[in-house]
């Protein structure tokens, strides 16, 4: 039987966690497509020095999706934490020294993709060299993903437009992809660093309201209170739509609450993102609560803050489950 196609729109950690659940599915064929805007970290001092693509989403999404060895796997997830090369990830520098290596990201990612064993596809949303800008409403711009994110006063002023520049070319494999897609799964993640930079590629909003594919956004669980702080369920949607266009078919949300006390320690990040109204629809979009919740707690060993290092996650096996149950049911 032909395998069902579905492929996820996003970046880093959000996308990690839906492809590590949908990858123990084996009758589902899989390409990640990635958002291409990222400057910071490691991956930003890589492509300030060597000119090359961004990589850091890219290798995350590959170690997602590998059947290779845990050694393997640890290789690609390694960062370095003193001597030149503190703060750099080895999957990145891999990736960077294959890029100059093979003259072209995509063949890039397609070796790595054989030394990672991975199950799928991986793609870049585009091979320009793009970055991500906002306006906010009082007219500031605001250039950089990196400098996006260490903003703390967006949410305050609140954002007029986001733009893509220079002008990028939607990746005609990631095109293809998605024209062939029986599920495109957008998000969870960083609505203006992972999403929306994904989605405004000039031509991707005109596939998608093309593609016979149904479109599930999957709600964020919490909302970042620097850039959507006290946000709802809703309004993650309508800011989706607000630049796409009605093309969700499923807004997917969890509708278990964390316990007080880890709300209590998140706090400082952000809150958890609950349903503003009992309506069913926001335009086309089906709203579907149901639990997603990871059991326990993520700690992130790079932040060194107790309350930082505290993380409210998904689980990638209910993700998995219920998005196996919708494609099902379509």
């Amino acid at each position: 039987m032909e395998k069902q196609k579905v492929v996820v729109l996003g970046g880093g950690t959000g996308s990690n966690m839906t492809l590590k659940g949908l990858k123990l599915l084996r009758d589902l064929d899989l390409t990640a497509i990635i958002t291409m805007s990222d400057d910071g970290g490691s991956t930003g001092k890589l492509r300030d020095e060597y000119g090359v693509l961004p990589s850091g989403d890219v290798r995350q999404c590959l170690i997602a999706l590998s059947d290779c060895s845990d050694t393997v796997r640890d290789l690609f997830s390694y960062r370095f934490d003193n001597g030149g090369l503190a703060g750099h990830n080895a999957g990145n520098i891999l990736l960077t020294a294959l890029e100059k290596i093979t003259g072209s990201f995509e063949e890039a990612i397609a070796t790595a993709s054989q030394l990672l064993s991975v199950r799928g596809q991986v793609l870049p949303v585009t091979t320009s060299n793009v970055n991500v800008r906002i306006i906010l409403n009082d007219g500031e711009v605001i250039d950089g993903e990196d400098t996006i994110n260490n903003r703390h006063d967006i949410s305050y002023i609140g954002v007029q437009d986001l733009e893509l520049f220079p002008k990028a070319v939607l990746n005609e494999k990631a095109k293809q992809a998605i024209v062939d897609a029986d599920m495109i799964i957008i998000g969870p993640g960083n609505i203006y660093g992972s999403i929306l930079p994904n989605l405004m590629i000039p031509g991707m909003k005109e596939v998608l309201a093309s593609t016979k594919a149904k479109i599930v956004y999957n709600v964020n669980l919490m909302a970042k209170k620097e850039h959507c702080r006290k946000w709802s369920v809703e309004q993650f949607v309508l800011e989706i739509q607000k630049y796409i266009g009605d093309v969700i078919d499923i807004a997917l949300y969890n509708t278990t609450r964390p316990s007080q006390e880890l709300l209590d320690k998140y706090h400082q990040e952000g809150s958890f993102v609950e349903r503003q109204t009992t309506d069913e629809f926001i335009g086309k979009a089906h709203l579907i609560g149901v639990d997603l919740l990871a059991d326990g707690i993520f700690i992130n060993p790079y932040k060194k803050d107790p309350i930082q290092r505290t993380l409210i996650r998904h689980d990638s096996l209910k993700v998995s489950q219920v998005i196996y149950k919708l494609l099902k049911s379509y």
